[in-house]
């Protein structure tokens, strides 16, 4: 899912998403766009779909990550999170109530419960408080989201937390299995900790999700952690890498990355990736994208994050057909060989479903 945080996709239009990249769902956040414009000033405006003009499918995080993030300027109690916004420093309280409320006003498609994300690392009581705190906010947040969601068309995803501490990853799921939930989320990776370690706390947490229903790991990854990710059921996945590396020149192409502001590149007539058809690719030198980065120029960030996005994507599409027609052992073979293989059963992950 590409991330399209205040509503929208940083230098691309949805014409784009829609035409150039047929982008089925975008992420968007919560808590960003409680601060501005408002959930209530966007639903007196038909809703986040009409507001941002996207037809397709829109997945808003509750903003839990974010709010986490701001350190100095929140405090967590059983109740929610109080913080101060970093755009005026108000005060502001997220409840798991709360934010229910202000996903189903900005009527997004997939909603997502109020959790606690920690940094890593951190020790084993504090993440066991967290984690049942956690608990304890998905079975709230649910139950007012069951009351409210009669004649609305949305799924609630709770998040599973618990640090890097397999125990308290199995009690988390266990507890929220019991929900009943539309679909899963696995959060807590991608804060710092070592890839192999989010690659474990994900083998280990899909397993105990259900089978039926979408699993979805938060903020990861590199293309070539996607398949792996697939292998052990994954469904799911955002980050904000194509995107946000596009814009400092960093490109992901079918031969490896592409750091374009290097002088090897100020000559160079060939294309960013002869293996990619995207509008990028198929219309410009790497010469002329290493001039309008290096010229500061607008274009380059549109241009990069269209490449970026497509590679993303298409590998993908690339894991689907590969599943549809019986060769997902041969791509996740080519895709495995930096991740250690006790996190793997062949031919398929664990987790993963041949249907």
């Amino acid at each position: 899912m590409p991330v399209g945080t205040q509503a929208t996709v940083k230098a691309l239009t949805p014409r784009d998403l829609q035409n150039d990249l047929d982008v089925q769902i975008v992420l968007a956040n919560t808590y960003h766009l409680f601060l501005r414009p408002g959930p209530e000033r966007i639903e007196r405006m038909g809703g986040l779909h009409k507001f941002m003009a996207w037809p397709r499918a829109i997945l808003t995080d509750s903003g839990g990550f974010q709010v986490f993030s701001l350190a100095t300027l929140r405090k967590v109690t059983d109740q929610g999170v109080l913080f101060r916004s970093h755009l005026d420093g108000d005060e502001h309280l997220f409840t798991p109530d709360r934010t229910i409320d202000i996903q189903l006003a900005l009527g997004s498609d997939i909603i997502m419960v109020l959790d606690e994300c920690l940094n890593y690392p951190s020790t084993h009581q504090a993440a066991a408080e967290s984690t049942n705190r956690t608990i304890r906010w998905a079975q709230s947040g649910y139950a007012h989201y069951l009351r409210r969601q009669k004649g609305l068309h949305c799924a609630l995803f709770p998040i599973v937390q618990g640090s890097m501490f397999p125990d308290l990853r199995t009690a988390c799921a266990g507890a929220l299995r019991d929900l009943d939930a539309p679909g899963y989320a696995i959060g807590g990776l991608s804060v710092g900790e070592p890839r192999e370690i989010s690659l474990e706390m994900a083998a280990l947490t899909v397993p105990l999700l259900p089978a039926d229903r979408p699993r979805y790991v938060m903020g990861v990854g590199m293309p070539e952690e996607l398949p792996l990710y697939v292998a052990l059921g994954i469904d799911m996945m955002d980050c904000v890498l194509p995107t946000r590396n596009a814009r400092t020149g960093y490109l992901f192409t079918s031969r490896g990355k592409v750091m374009i502001k290097q002088a090897q590149y100020i000559d160079d007539e060939s294309p960013l990736d002869p293996a990619c058809d995207c509008y990028t690719c198929r219309t410009f030198t790497k010469a002329y994208l290493r001039h309008l980065y290096q010229a500061g120029e607008i274009l380059f960030s549109v241009l990069a994050t269209l490449h970026n996005l497509r590679h993303f994507l298409d590998t993908m599409r690339q894991i689907r057909q590969a599943i549809l027609v019986g060769k997902f052992p041969e791509l996740l073979r080519s895709s495995r060989s930096g991740a250690s293989a006790e996190y793997w059963n062949e031919p398929y992950g664990t987790g993963h479903r041949k249907s």
